[in-house]
């Protein structure tokens, strides 16, 4: 790789950081705006739903910070002690996040379960409702910016808070008809179980980011619809070169894809001619699938040891 093209991709690695960074603190924001809002509309109130929903944006500012945290580090430079880089710092981010949600999930069934016996009348119910769908619409928007700039820059753990963000959006929707519904109908057992029902729906929202952080930690392959794009890639220089290719492996770490391959080539094939090939079909590969760290080897088509190392692991 060229000093010139060194620069440049430091350059973007460096813009990127400063990208995802600039959004995380916008998440942040969100998160303290939307804690000081609802926590005034439980106090009104006394409602625990609503109390449910502050609890659960106390764990959307943790998420946030943890997430800022998270891609400074793994926007750090590779080194001599992690050489391809720290990008599953990103997996860390979703992954603890969603333990926190279960935890929160915990918190707000704990206190819901004693007003079952006994429930309380909910004070002010207007004005609380109209103080969550404040925080509500201020997370909608922070929500949908981050989910976008998440799948723009290729970053887990700010897709990961967006949608934990929707989440909260829709959570807080069901609370908010809740206490309206108490109000309209004085029947205050709503009030408990529909926060019973809001820390059921958190649990399965949290166990699903455990399991996509968990994918990404045990290296799961790229996207089927990138491998795809790997594919045609490869039966466009079968067609053209009469080449052949086996042994392609892929993991995901964070916004990073590596790829390695083979490459077999017919025997009277130059070393200066089959490196050439290599480097235009990885130079293609990064092209189609950008953040991806290409690596191919190459071997003698008609040769049958060729063929003995398919199943070696090389990875």
């Amino acid at each position: 790789m060229s000093e010139r093209l060194k620069r440049s991709v430091s350059l973007e690695r460096l813009m990127r950081s400063a990208s995802l960074e600039r959004y995380a603190w916008y998440s942040v924001a969100a998160a303290l705006v939307t804690i000081a809002l609802k926590t005034l509309a439980w106090r009104l109130t006394g409602s625990v739903g609503l109390l449910s929903d502050a609890l659960e944006s106390l764990i959307n500012l943790a998420a946030a910070l943890l997430a800022l945290s998270m891609l400074r580090l793994a926007a750090s430079p590779p080194d001599a002690a992690h050489p391809y880089g720290r990008y599953k710092a990103e997996y860390f981010a979703s992954g603890i996040e969603g333990a926190l949600i279960v935890f929160t999930a915990v918190a707000i069934a704990y206190a819901a379960v004693p007003r079952l016996a006994s429930p309380q009348p909910i004070e002010a119910p207007l004005l609380g409702i109209a103080l969550s769908a404040l925080a509500s619409a201020i997370n909608l928007g922070c929500g949908r910016m981050l989910i976008s700039a998440g799948r723009r820059l290729d970053s887990i753990a700010l897709e990961a808070d967006g949608h934990h963000l929707m989440t909260d959006v829709w959570t807080s929707v069901g609370i908010i008809v809740g206490v309206a519904l108490v109000a309209a109908t004085g029947w205050h057992l709503l009030d408990p179980l529909i926060a019973l029902a809001v820390a059921a729906h958190i649990v399965f929202t949290g166990l699903m980011l455990m399991r996509r952080s968990l994918d990404g930690l045990l290296d799961a392959a790229i996207p089927p619809a990138e491998l795809a794009e790997i594919e045609n890639i490869f039966t466009e220089y079968r067609q053209r070169y009469g080449v052949e290719f086996h042994a392609l492996l892929t993991r995901q770490a964070g916004a990073r894809r590596f790829i390695s391959f083979h490459l077999l080539v017919p025997d009277a094939w130059p070393v200066d001619r089959a490196h050439q090939l290599s480097e235009e079909i990885e130079e293609r590969i990064r092209a189609r699938l950008p953040n991806a760290i290409t690596l191919s080897h190459i071997e003698p088509i008609s040769q049958p040891a060729s063929y003995d190392d398919i199943k070696l692991e090389r990875w």
